[in-house]
């Protein structure tokens, strides 16, 4: 089956990204409640604006959450929905300070460093050894952000660690703030 590639639609996405002048946040409507992420430019500036075009092109929407591992990781970004699809193209590695902690957006990757595309993980805890191995660039914006990434992460799996009900991306949005 053939993936599209979405590298044109996320650099048309990204043409008005300034991080000097605004701070970004990428809203998740999901079946479960809303999720809001503030970015962190200021880390990982390149998985930030990865996000961002990919929010805006409509990549996410309808994207579900195929991976939770509860007390660990909620994972989605996935086109087929298994874990082993992307956007077709690939994002370098920013490995940071940021710590792996409950409400902490992360990008997923295979073995490569160099192999994050569109799906993240959000942490519903601490997880100490992803820490300086996996680009941390953001975490939730609020505590009702938090609850519902929680509350995703309380859902039941089967042995494969998929929910046993899907639980989607309605819609991916980005919020553009100018900086005070």
């Amino acid at each position: 089956m053939f993936e599209k590639n979405y590298q044109s639609d996320v650099e048309a996405a990204q043409k008005d990204i300034d991080f000097a002048a605004n701070r970004y946040q990428v809203d998740f409507e999901t079946t479960a409640g809303n999720i809001s992420l503030n970015l962190l430019p200021e880390v990982a500036p390149n998985h930030c604006k990865n996000i961002i075009g990919l929010a805006r092109s409509g990549f996410y929407d309808g994207i579900i959450f195929h991976r939770i591992v509860p007390g660990f990781v909620i994972q989605a970004g996935c086109p087929k929905g298994v874990g082993t699809g992307g956007p077709g193209f690939r994002v370098k590695a920013e490995f940071n300070e940021t710590l792996h902690v409950a409400g902490v957006l992360s990008m997923a990757r295979a073995q490569d460093p160099d192999s994050a595309g569109s799906q993240f993980f959000l942490c519903l805890g601490k997880a100490a050894f992803l820490d300086r191995q996996y680009t941390a660039f953001g975490m939730t914006a609020d505590d009702a952000s938090l609850a519902v990434v929680k509350a995703i992460g309380a859902v039941d799996t089967d042995e494969r660690d998929r929910p046993v009900e899907d639980v989607t991306i309605k819609k991916a949005t980005v919020t553009v703030a100018p900086k005070a």
